[in-house]
């Protein structure tokens, strides 16, 4: 979804129910039918209608316009998105410095992809659980321990970032992925912490 507070709230808001339950259930006078939809939700949007907040310079949107504009993601479903990214402008610098540093290839990313995908389905093996992403909170406790500064990481996270219950969940479930694209069978201090830089933006601008 390319523009994100450009669709009405309401459709938005629906999306809530298959992005928690993988099922969308409509009810009729001649029935209720369930029908599965188990999908990845990928949405893209600007932090203001022109596009160009917080460069006040070139920004023209007043502060209702922008408070207007973002209201149309609701907390609850920034809640339900997993991986939330600000991204800057780039800078003419960005773009030359980094000329002829070696980056991962494709092909490297997708062997460290296809590696966590065979650790996650040992892990789960004799369950009905595939990814982590389909760990319940029982599961995540089971499979998403921490040792004792990680649990003192988190904790102090919480409160900074008004973390809900789902979202913590969510961020255990993305630091248990970044350990296993990383090779290790534990959760550490730097998995958490790229984790909880995936809900930082919407801390900054929701809330």
């Amino acid at each position: 979804m390319d523009e994100l507070p450009e669709f009405k709230r309401e459709t938005i808001d629906i999306l809530r129910q298959p992005l928690e339950e993988k099922k969308v259930q409509i009810a009729r006078s001649s029935g209720t039918y369930v029908y599965p939809a188990d999908f990845m939700l990928i949405a893209a949007m600007n932090p203001c209608p022109c596009g160009y907040f917080p460069d006040m310079q070139k920004c023209k949107c007043s502060p209702y316009e922008i408070h207007r504009y973002l209201g149309q993601v609701s907390g609850p479903i920034l809640d339900r998105i997993d991986i939330c990214v600000e991204t800057n402008a780039i800078q003419i610098s960005e773009l030359t410095s980094g000329v002829g540093v070696k980056e991962e290839s494709s092909e490297e990313i997708r062997a460290r992809v296809l590696k966590a995908r065979q650790v996650q389905k040992e892990r789960f093996a004799g369950t009905e659980i595939l990814f982590n992403k389909n760990m319940e909170a029982k599961d995540i406790k089971k499979y998403c321990a921490l040792g004792h500064k990680e649990k003192r990481l988190l904790e102090s996270f919480f409160g900074k970032l008004n973390l809900t219950a789902r979202s913590y969940h969510r961020i255990l479930k993305v630091a248990r992925t970044i350990a296993d694209l990383s090779g290790c069978e534990k959760i550490g201090e730097e998995h958490l912490t790229e984790a909880l830089c995936y809900r930082a933006a919407d801390d900054k601008y929701w809330k």
